[in-house]
C-alpha cells in the first residue's frame, strides 16, 4: 500500500463508509491509503471500526469520529445508526 495525506485519507472513508473521520497530525504528514473494497459492517461498533480499519493505517495519531449532530458518538454507538444520523 502506498501513503496519502491526512485530507486524502479522510476523504476516502468518507466516501467509503459514509462517516466522517478527522486525524490529528502535523501538516504534510503521510498515513497508509484507505484500501477496502467494501464498508464496515453497519452492526460494527465505533470502536471496532477505529481498531480495526483506521488505527492500522495511521498508526498511533489521534481519531475522532463527527457524528451528523457535530459532535463524538459514543464508541459503542452502531456504524448503521452513525451512518443514518448524516443529512443526505
Amino acid at each position: 500500500m502506498g501513503q496519502i495525506s491526512i485530507a486524502e485519507f479522510e476523504a476516502k472513508v468518507l466516501e467509503k463508509e459514509e462517516v466522517v473521520v478527522k486525524v490529528r497530525a502535523p501538516r504534510g504528514t503521510l498515513v497508509e491509503d484507505y484500501a477496502f473494497e467494501r464498508k464496515a459492517a453497519g452492526n460494527s461498533s465505533i470502536t471496532d471500526f477505529i481498531e480495526n480499519r483506521i488505527a492500522p493505517c495511521i498508526n498511533n495519531l489521534e481519531v475522532e469520529i463527527i457524528d451528523g449532530e457535530y459532535s463524538k458518538p459514543h464508541g459503542r454507538t452502531k456504524m448503521s445508526t452513525l451512518r443514518s444520523g448524516y443529512d443526505r
